[in-house]
């Protein structure tokens, strides 16, 4: 992968399997490196674990690893869980209200995106084969 084209965090190997590792990251908001960080309210950060496909039998519990993912991936997840939704939502409260009035718009919206996640959850695998991360 190409250096400036990727993400990277550090973690820490909490699993290790035949075919795969679960690395536990701490992803920070950009907040975190401010210094009015303990002033400020909108600093967030939140553990994340993932899961790595591959045989990493050299690794060990407890072992500090860089997890490196590429910024297209991040941009396509981004584009899958926020654009996409956003869009179809609009778009049903428009033809909604439009066709039957504002609580029809604001049903068929709040129903369309109900439907988008529930097909996100079921093709979860499918799409998951397209978003990975490797250790580095």
């Amino acid at each position: 992968m190409d250096h400036k084209k990727t993400i990277k965090h550090e973690g820490i190997v909490e699993n290790i399997g035949a075919d795969h590792c679960t690395v536990r990251i701490l992803q920070a908001s950009a907040c975190s490196s401010c210094s009015a960080r303990q002033l400020c309210r909108s600093s967030e950060s939140k553990e994340k674990v993932i899961e790595v496909k591959r045989n990493y039998s050299t690794l060990n519990v407890g072992d500090t690893v860089t997890l490196v993912g590429s910024v297209r991936q991040g941009l396509r997840a981004s584009l899958l869980a926020y654009v996409v939704p956003l869009i179809l939502m609009l778009a049903s409260l428009f033809v909604g209200a439009h066709i039957g009035g504002e609580a029809i718009g604001a049903l068929s919206a709040l129903a369309v995106l109900a439907v988008y996640y529930t097909l996100l959850y079921l093709l979860r695998n499918k799409i998951g084969k397209h978003f990975y991360f490797k250790i580095e």
